[in-house]
């Protein structure tokens, strides 16, 4: 999988982040652009925020996956235990560094590299509200869903 990051933005709030806990919240949208034999390009727009308002990050870009039709729909599929597609993990994990870099940059703190997984998303009530849209065409319906973390075990 290729992911290119096409915008990166992050916004300083006002708020102190210095004594007080952060929460994260992930909103992510994933739009199919283009879909061929073996190939799938995706746009993607991941929000971060903070609870309470400290900053916000976004992260804009494509994944182009390449291989087997059903390895794609694999990636597409949302796992059943964390509600999460695989391919919004796999996105996040590639687009971690930047938004670490950016954080560093604004002198604040930035959310985990499990973000999505982690004991941050795993509280009662947090959700991770994840937008589909299928290609232009194909499919004209678009999805919306709320995705919920995986439970803390």
């Amino acid at each position: 999988m290729k992911v290119d990051v096409l915008g990166l933005r992050g916004v300083k709030l006002g708020g102190k982040d210095e004594l007080s806990v952060l929460n994260f919240d992930v909103n992510a949208k994933l739009e199919e652009k283009e879909r061929k034999s073996g190939k799938l390009v995706v746009s993607f727009v991941l929000t971060v925020g903070t609870k309470p308002s400290v900053v916000k990050f976004e992260v804009e870009g494509l994944a182009t996956l390449e291989g087997k039709n059903p390895d794609i729909e694999k990636l597409l599929e949302v796992n059943p235990k964390t509600k999460i597609p695989l391919l919004l993990h796999r996105v996040y994990q590639r687009v971690f560094m930047s938004t670490f870099l950016l954080a560093t940059l604004l002198g604040t703190s930035y959310p985990p590299p499990d973000l999505l997984f982690s004991g941050e998303m795993s509280k009662p009530g947090a959700e991770v509200p994840v937008e589909w849209k299928e290609k232009a065409g194909e499919k004209p319906e678009e999805k919306k869903e709320t995705v919920k973390p995986k439970p803390k075990t």
